[in-house]
């Protein structure tokens, strides 16, 4: 009898096995060349049918292969740069020059702004003149297929899994559509969020509108720590919000120094 157990277990447990990995080979499985992105696509599509909206699924269902999604992922050189050079590149000068401008130019809307999230102009500035020129570049790669692209991708296939999820909710909210263009790893609007961080930290608004867009990236960098008056430079209480910003340090450097010179004309 405790022999006949013994080999039953063993049988279930083998059984459980075979099993287990029939449902990994049914599962979506992650690839580094365009050859799989269309199965998938399918096997993605048959594993949330029921749990993501036909809508959103055939929004999905339109979206291809974003070669200039991966280029651009596997090409951030710049962020290996000293912080002088990354900053020639980036024209900091130049964000200064204009920003200084613009945070004039939009006085009452930068001081709404500051009184509700306790962020000066500075850092916003900088941020909106780093991320997209001051809106004159944000990108002409389609938003879904990008995403979707970096889901699918093994490298970071996680966490785009988790922006492809929030860009079907957003396609759901009329936010997004299969139309929808931004940066090249699905980013939209002034600032360039994420779907995901649209969705956490977007107030309202369209992130193609100036006002929506920088109140939205104040309320970002108050969810990570920002506190009214404190200094946000390297060491002080407030640089740990622009880290949550962007993971290179040479880019969060960057935001500060171009923000203090904002803030301090």
């Amino acid at each position: 009898m405790v022999a006949q157990t013994r080999h039953l277990t063993i049988a279930a447990a083998a059984l459980a096995l075979v099993l287990g990995h029939a449902g990994q080979s049914e599962a979506a499985q992650c690839g580094n060349t365009s050859a799989g992105f269309e199965t998938w696509k399918r096997d993605f599509t048959a594993e949330n049918r029921g749990k993501v909206s036909a809508n959103a699924l055939a929004a999905l269902s339109g979206t291809t292969y974003s070669t200039p999604t991966i280029s651009a992922d596997r090409g951030q050189r710049s962020f290996h740069l000293s912080l002088d050079q990354f900053m020639a590149k980036r024209g900091a000068a130049t964000i200064v020059k204009r920003g200084r401008a613009l945070k004039r130019s939009n006085a009452a809307l930068f001081s709404s702004i500051e009184q509700r999230y306790g962020v000066p102009p500075g850092p916003l500035l900088a941020i909106w003149g780093m991320e997209t020129g001051f809106g004159a570049v944000k990108g002409n790669v389609n938003t879904l297929s990008a995403v979707a692209t970096l889901a699918y991708d093994c490298r970071r296939s996680e966490y785009f899994t988790d922006q492809l999820y929030a860009a079907l909710t957003l396609v759901d909210r009329g936010v997004l559509s299969a139309s929808t263009r931004g940066a090249a790893h699905g980013e939209i609007g002034h600032t360039q969020f994420l779907p995901k961080n649209v969705l956490t930290y977007g107030t309202g608004g369209d992130l193609n509108e100036t006002g929506a867009a920088l109140a939205s990236t104040a309320n970002f960098l108050k969810a990570h720590g920002w506190q009214r008056g404190a200094g946000y430079q390297p060491g002080e209480p407030n640089f740990v919000a622009l880290q949550g910003w962007n993971a290179a340090t040479v880019y969060e450097k960057a935001i500060a120094i171009i923000g203090r010179q904002i803030d301090e004309e």
